[in-house]
């Protein structure tokens, strides 16, 4: 019975010893692990906050590159505006001092008053005479009116060339003449071409006394029985005059 007692508390001893040893072992280990894992959260943070600021190094460096295109480009495409600005600039002027150049040279060719003639602008033989004084018979229309103009009988297709230099004023088709070129010869005069097909002329250019002015058309409805001719109108200040009055005898 006494060596037992002796033996017991003994084995009690051993046991807390043992028990300290483990704690103390898993103590060591928490601590290490602990620190283990500081020392990766402090890494991890490092490697992060260094991960940022090459990323805000990055960002800045693309936003001072996007900065300078949008600066520097839209620059470069100014001055070229600018460059060819001035070019259309300085060869507009050049187009317009040329245009005004044989405008002015045009318009000092153009000369008619009461003295000056007209050649014949057609071919045939005058079909109805002029006559702003009494009326005159019109076959087609089988009445009488007053005629503003000569009706000059010709060939279809034939040349009908300018009696006097002038400016083409009007180009217009109507019922009673076809097409119809008018041109300012200066001094208020105007001659209007009646019945012209195939016309080569536009507003504003300059016509020499005998240029083409176009060509005889058949007949409009109105000229029928007359047959092909030409509609030749003498006008001063928008008044109709006699073109026998100018012709070349």
């Amino acid at each position: 019975m006494n060596k037992n007692n002796n033996e017991k508390p003994f084995s009690l001893k051993g046991k807390g010893a043992a028990v300290g040893i483990v704690i103390c072992f898993v103590a060591v280990i928490v601590m290490v692990g602990a620190y283990t894992f500081n020392n990766y959260e402090k890494k991890m943070d490092a490697q992060l906050a260094k991960a940022e600021e090459e990323t805000d190094e990055l960002t800045k460096e693309k936003s001072e590159a996007t900065t300078t295109n949008d600066i520097v480009l839209p620059e470069a495409e100014g001055n070229t505006s600018t460059e060819n600005d001035t070019e259309d600039s300085e060869n507009s002027t050049q187009d317009d001092a040329a245009a005004d150049t044989n405008t002015a040279g045009s318009a000092a060719e153009v000369y008619f008053d009461a003295n000056s003639l007209l050649t014949w602008p057609a071919s045939g033989a005058v079909l109805i005479n002029y006559s702003m004084d009494q009326t005159v018979y019109f076959s087609t229309l089988e009445q009488y009116k007053y005629n503003p103009a000569l009706v000059i009988g010709g060939e279809v297709g034939e040349v009908i060339g300018a009696s006097a230099a002038g400016i083409v004023s009007n180009i217009e088709q109507t019922a009673q003449t076809g097409i119809t070129v008018t041109l300012d010869m200066g001094n208020g005069y105007s001659a209007v071409y009646g019945q012209l097909k195939e016309v080569p002329l536009e507003i504003g250019d300059y016509v020499a006394a005998g240029e083409t002015v176009g060509y005889m058309s058949e007949p409009t409805k109105y000229y029928s029985v007359e047959g092909p001719n030409l509609y030749f109108e003498l006008l001063k200040d928008g008044n109709p005059v006699n073109p026998m009055d100018f012709m070349e005898s």
